[in-house]
């Protein structure tokens, strides 16, 4: 592996819900200048080896070194960002999910008030433009003169301009250019301190020119106050944005209902009592009702029920849960009333992972947006020194009117969007993480949004991803039957079991394998006992099992005798002869997608099991559409090399792309090797034995249903469980990052190319100039831009 393939890969297992991390929530920071300055703050701090700042989720994630523990670092860390003008407040999990709960509770209270009241929804919306419009409706009144329609009397008088001017700036302005201020005090310029240096700069000069007429300066009091009312009008849009951006998380968290049914035995017999879901404890029992969402995850006791699991893994369709069954918490019960008993509560629960695990992508950040970051550090500065610039140029050098100049420089100030540069990344984050979820794929950050767009090849493991995961006994053979001094191959073919007799020799081959497989817990041995106990074949007892890894199972029966069952190549190093035909036999079997295995007694070959791992029916589709995206499809197997041959022809993939007789702790030297060949890889896998190819590779990703070490170490989750689930990942991902990419570029470019027209460069040839109002309603629509922007993702 390359350095740059390394350090990507070591950045990718960075684990946000790791014990060394905690998160803080940051109040008061505006813009990508405000993110900087946090990060800056908090990265100075001992004890801190990294943090990552979210402007939209207003959230700071701390890793802490490893002599640190969160508790003691966090009253350091708030002590740095309050000396940087902000506020800090350490998040604990258990109060994050009070948080949470609360935040369903009110939800569901605005909801219900929505239902009674269009009304509510409407002043809502209301009072959030109300007051901006109010103030640049206020400024054009006074200047319909400019457009030939009559003045009003009183509102055409420069001395109720000023007046106007001065309520907008002293109380609703107040909190702009105070904000502004103070964080000039704390050398953390933002977004405010433009904005209220310019409206402040209007003003004042507005004011001298009023009551110093001798000066012969204009008045201009409408542009401060048409400057604040577009400002205003602008974040209240982005905010309403910013809340549908971040929609998917509320609507995860709301899934779980709030109450239970406990079940409680009494001496009048088993009683329902009523019970909030948060007291539910591990062991409880509980009765779902058909209609009814099922309060956590648990197992089925009683009854057998259809649910509805949609609303986690985007399946449509209905899966019925039979007793025994596990069910998972915040799905719907459908038809039939079901005991439960609980497994799982609180942070534990499958919804409460998933929500976590949504809410750390969100926080998270991609790469790309280390630039944005590094030029947001020194934007609110560099737009400052711009300003002062451009006013000297215009008045000093050029000789303008001193209105002009400063009017230039004030455009200046407000045109510049330091909000675009700290929304760019984040925004397109939270809908791309929020679609994945509510369609059950899970991003685990923007840093694998990013490397998903940068793959040139998808390796699958084949058992379980590609196939099944449920191999069947097809054949077996045996080489008891002598005709003519000649010893003959018998081949018995199961096509059903009711089919033929089977013959004595054939039954003795399934029972030897099968009883030495029973201890060994292996997918093959799994086929052979099912087999055999579908033929009703007797096991024998043993003495030992033992496995041995990539080769097969050795076992000793009470008998005495030794079997050996596994591959030819192990069994001929145990001093096992196999005859050339059978070895013919073997290859013919695998050349046609099965997988040979030789069983053996006291070092003398008695027969071969083949078996068959049927392909998933949408396999062959899905290597065919990652293909089409451009993309080498490569597949690891046990296999020997004419089975896997064999089952990537069936699939479309290229011989030469089938990576055979890979053991289980290969399958990552597999990977390194496709790694340290340029290749940027995806890897899918869903066992225990997967999880180091999935830490190795580029990308991880996991199917869910199986082990959790191999979802842990994974880059994204397949809730479905389905290699259908595949394709759309990787377009959504890299949907997203495409969107990363065209917000950043429309930061940069408007920024670019709007602060040299408000400092008038097109003014000389082009008599082109933008004035502080419409440059401050420019600011204001492009940090909305990018969020809708984001939001067309959906």
């Amino acid at each position: 592996m390359t350095a740059t393939q390394s350090e990507i890969t070591q950045s990718t297992r960075y684990n946000p819900q790791s014990s060394s991390s905690f998160a803080l929530a940051i109040a008061g920071m505006k813009c990508a200048s405000c993110v900087a300055v946090v990060e800056k703050r908090l990265l100075a701090c001992d004890g801190v080896r990294a943090a990552s700042v979210n402007l939209l989720t207003e959230k700071a994630t701390v890793v802490c070194s490893d002599q640190s523990l969160p508790q003691d670092l966090a009253p350091q860390l708030i002590e740095a960002i309050a000396k940087a003008g902000f506020a800090a407040e350490f998040i604990d999990k258990r109060d994050d999910k009070s948080k949470h709960k609360g935040d369903r509770n009110s939800n569901h209270v605005s909801k219900n008030l929505s239902k009674n009241s269009w009304l509510v929804s409407w002043l809502g919306f209301s009072k959030e433009i109300f007051i901006p419009a109010l103030l640049v409706l206020l400024a054009l009144v006074g200047h319909l003169g400019l457009i030939g329609v009559a003045d009003f009397p009183l509102l055409g008088n420069m001395y109720a301009h000023w007046i106007v001017s001065t309520v907008a700036l002293g109380w609703i302005g107040r909190p702009i250019w105070w904000d502004g201020l103070k964080s000039l005090w704390y050398r953390a310029p933002n977004m405010n301190s433009l904005v209220g240096l310019g409206t402040l700069s209007a003003y004042f000069a507005s004011t001298i020119a009023l009551f110093v007429p001798q000066l012969g300066w204009a008045c201009f009091f409408e542009e401060p106050v048409m400057l604040l009312g577009f400002v205003l009008l602008g974040q209240a849009l982005l905010e309403r944005a910013k809340g549908k951006a971040s929609s998917a998380i509320r609507a995860l968290m709301q899934l779980q209902p709030d109450r239970a049914r406990l079940l409680v035995n009494s001496a009048d017999g088993e009683l329902q009592v009523p019970i909030a879901v948060d007291d539910l404890q591990i062991g409880d029992r509980i009765m779902v009702l058909p209609g009814e969402k099922i309060p956590v995850d648990g197992e089925i006791i009683r009854g057998s029920s259809s649910v509805d699991e949609s609303m986690l893994t985007g399946e449509s369709s209905p899966v019925f849960k039979p007793l025994g069954t596990k069910v998972t918490g915040a799905t719907l019960n459908l038809t039939g009333a079901i005991a439960v008993q609980v497994l799982q509560t609180g942070a534990d629960t499958t919804l409460a992972q998933i929500v976590s695990l949504v809410e750390s992508a969100q926080a998270s950040k991609a790469p790309i947006q280390n630039l944005a970051d590094r030029v947001a550090g020194y934007f609110a500065y560099s737009v400052m020194a711009i300003a002062a610039f451009t006013f000297l140029i215009w008045y000093g050098v050029i000789h303008a009117e001193l209105v002009f100049s400063l009017r230039l420089a004030i455009a200046v100030l407000v045109v510049a969007c330091p909000c675009a540069l700290g929304l760019a990344t984040p925004t397109a984050i939270m809908v791309g993480t929020g679609i994945g979820a509510e369609k059950g794929i899970l991003i685990k950050g923007g840093a694998s949004l990013e490397k998903i767009n940068q793959l040139s090849a998808v390796i699958f493991d084949k058992t379980g991803t590609l196939t099944t995961g449920k191999p069947e006994v097809t054949d077996v053979l045996t080489n008891d039957l002598v005709i003519f001094g000649r010893i003959v191959i018998d081949q018995t073919t199961f096509r059903s079991l009711i089919d033929r007799q089977v013959p004595a020799s054939a039954l003795r081959v399934l029972q030897l394998a099968a009883s030495a497989e029973v201890g060994a817990n292996h997918i093959l041995g799994a086929a052979t006992i099912a087999k055999a106990q579908d033929l009703n074949i007797e096991l024998l007892p043993t003495q030992s099992s033992q496995i041995v890894v990539g080769c097969g199972v050795e076992a000793m029966l009470i008998s005495g005798e030794t079997i050996l069952v596994g591959n030819a190549e192990w069994l001929g190093d145990r001093h096992v002869q196999i005859s050339s035909e059978m070895i013919r036999r073997s290859q013919q079997l695998a050349q046609a997608g099965k997988t040979p295995i030789f069983v053996a007694a006291d070092c003398r070959l008695v027969g071969m099991i083949a078996m068959r791992d049927r392909l998933k029916p949408e396999a062959p589709e899905v290597v065919r559409q990652i293909e089409s995206m451009g993309l080498q499809v490569w597949m690891l197997t046990g296999d020997r090399q004419e089975t896997a041959i064999a089952i990537a022809n069936q699939l479309g993939i290229l011989p030469e792309r089938a990576i055979a007789e890979v053991k289980p702790e290969g399958k990552a030297a597999a990977v390194l090797k496709l790694l340290a060949e340029g290749q940027r890889v995806a890897m899918v896998g869903d066992g225990v034995n997967d999880a180091p190819a999935l830490a190795s590779a580029t990308v991880g990703i996991a199917l869910s249903s199986g082990t959790d070490v191999a979802m842990e170490t994974a880059d994204i989750v397949l809730m479905r469980h389905d290699i259908s689930d595949v394709v759309p990942a990787i377009q959504l991902s890299r949907a997203t990052f495409r969107k990363i990419r065209q917000n950043l570029f429309w930061a940069f470019a408007y920024n670019t190319l709007a602060i040299p027209v408000a400092a008038g460069i097109l003014y000389s040839s082009f008599g082109i100039i933008l004035n502080p109002t419409i440059a401050g309603l420019a600011m204001a629509l492009s940090s909305v831009s990018v969020v809708l922007s984001s939001l067309s993702l959906r």
